[in-house]
């Protein structure tokens, strides 16, 4: 195993720490995530057991329905706004962090694009990537 996935906030007033390896990293195309980032889609690592993230700080949580119709709860830190973790109904064990929450974001290494029948031509992603119109079976 590597060394703990670490990371936060912004302001840091939430961090993370993480001794598991991710089960997948993925780049998200779907209408949520392109709004919560700003851009074209959004970047994230999900980890198996959530009950093996060690959280300090108080997050701001957000349920939203996404394009599967499932249930996602988004964290965010409540003074810089920076989004870190979300979680899901439909898979209450997996724990997810933006790609961008981390200390050393070039940990990050996407294998697929998800969502991409929402993606835009100006949201230039690695071509090599496996794309899903939808979230792939587990």
């Amino acid at each position: 195993m590597s060394e703990a996935y670490t990371g936060g906030c912004a302001c840091g007033a939430i961090r993370y720490e993480i001794s598991d390896e991710p089960m997948a990293q993925n780049d998200c195309q779907c209408r949520d995530c392109q709004r919560k980032s700003g851009t074209g889609h959004g970047s994230y690592l999900t980890f198996p057991d959530k009950r093996r993230v060690r959280l300090e700080g108080e997050a701001t949580y957000w349920d939203i329905t996404g394009d599967s119709g499932n249930v996602k709860t988004r964290a965010f830190c409540p003074i810089c706004g920076s989004p870190v973790s979300l979680t899901f109904k439909a898979a209450p064990d997996l724990f997810t962090i933006h790609a961008a929450s981390l200390d050393d974001p070039s940990r990050y290494k996407p294998q697929a694009v998800t969502y991409a029948i929402r993606g835009y031509a100006w949201d230039h992603l690695d071509p090599t990537l496996p794309k899903f119109d939808k979230m792939p079976p587990r």
